[in-house]
């Protein structure tokens, strides 16, 4: 299924292909403080249609997986995933569509990876 999805600015807008397989909530520290719900894709499943300009990067300890963020508003978008380089993160809080406080998550426990 084709979701439509932005930051809270509209300043970064994608389309997402997803079936909601695998949605996640990450314990690692990071993941933690900004309590996203997330759903683990392939990366070629989003489209940043426009605003990828607007997107900074955050990186941390081992620096291999990259934390898209808007540079306006400050909303988390997507990451590219530590454990698989191939894989993206979404943020589901990101697409009007989905109700996140009525989705199952399951623990992406990378904290004792």
């Amino acid at each position: 299924m084709e979701y439509k999805g932005s930051c809270h600015c509209n300043s970064v807008k994608f389309t997402l292909q997803t079936n909601l397989d695998t949605v996640v909530q990450c314990n690692c520290s990071f993941c933690k403080r900004r309590n996203a719900i997330m759903t683990l894709e392939d990366k070629n499943s989003i489209k940043i249609n426009s605003g990828y300009e607007n997107l900074s990067i955050y990186k941390f300890n081992t620096n291999i997986a990259k934390h898209h963020f808007c540079k306006k508003c400050g909303i988390f978008v997507y990451s590219n995933r530590r454990f698989d380089s191939n894989g993206i993160a979404v943020n589901l809080g990101c697409i009007d569509d989905i109700n996140t406080f009525k989705i199952d998550t399951k623990l992406a426990d990378n904290i004792h990876k």
